[in-house]
């Protein structure tokens, strides 16, 4: 099975860039995107289809400029999960799940913090879905958490890292979230199962840091015990641009059924 998570700050604009032409060359079986900026409803134009793929679409109740999910998978889920049950999480469409025969894929939006309101706003949102994945311990099945989580979680996950230290996205209450998400929580980073070197970004803040690679790795596939030794390969595609962010390709030793 392999999981595509991207973040494309404007589906329309990452696919005039070719995002979707690329991702039909990608044999994925599930597809999260994340900051789509687009209506449910618009999302099932023609423009946004993938052929062979169910597109399913959360975009909240209250997205402006940006915010929404999506999932594309070949299979179709046993059952679709919108939003969170909190405003931080509902109003601007940040969490779409599908759920299959004994696996979940969920596809989350991290807020990100730019000044002081948004970034209680985020910490607001890490609480309440850290209720989300205590409970999610004790289900008996597996769980991919596929998306952008604005959180750099150690040093040789961002460029530079004592200039960003004061920085949302590497502050230490950020990065003990995270150290407890893959610790005492039971939770695994994918990627870092089969590629552990540094300097591995999946966002660069604009053109020219990302042609000097100086970014964070700020994307992740968060996955629950029972897939940790099924990961078999990770990537983060950086060949074309379609956004800020780079795809993170994950491949799993996992057949999709309902």
């Amino acid at each position: 099975m392999r999981v595509i998570s991207f973040n494309c700050e404007g589906i329309n604009n990452a696919r005039e860039k070719g995002l979707f032409d690329w991702l039909m060359e990608q044999d994925a079986d599930v597809v999260c995107l994340q900051d789509i900026r687009e209506d449910e409803y618009a999302m099932q134009e023609d423009k946004y289809l993938l052929d062979g793929y169910f597109c399913y679409a959360f975009e909240g109740y209250n997205r402006k400029d940006k915010g929404g999910v999506a999932i594309y998978t070949r299979q179709a889920p046993k059952a679709i999960i919108s939003g969170l049950g909190y405003p931080e999480a509902d109003e601007t469409g940040r969490f779409l799940q599908a759920d299959f025969d004994k696996i979940s894929i969920a596809n989350i939006y991290v807020p990100e913090g730019h000044d002081e309101d948004s970034q209680n706003f985020k910490y607001r949102f890490l609480d309440g879905y850290s209720h989300t994945l205590n409970k999610q311990r004790r289900k008996r099945r597996e769980f991919i958490m596929s998306g952008t989580w604005n959180i750099a979680h150690r040093k040789i996950d961002v460029a530079n890292w004592r200039e960003a230290e004061e920085i949302s996205g590497f502050q230490l209450a950020e990065r003990n979230w995270m150290e407890g998400l893959l610790g005492d929580m039971g939770y695994f980073d994918a990627y870092r199962e089969v590629d552990r070197e540094s300097g591995k970004y999946t966002w660069w803040q604009d053109e020219h840091l990302r042609h000097d690679n100086l970014g964070m790795r700020i994307d992740y596939q968060i996955i629950t015990s029972g897939m940790r030794h099924r990961v078999l390969n990770g990537g983060i595609y950086k060949s074309q641009i379609f956004s800020s962010h780079a795809p993170v390709i994950i491949d799993y030793d996992w057949e999709l059924s309902i």
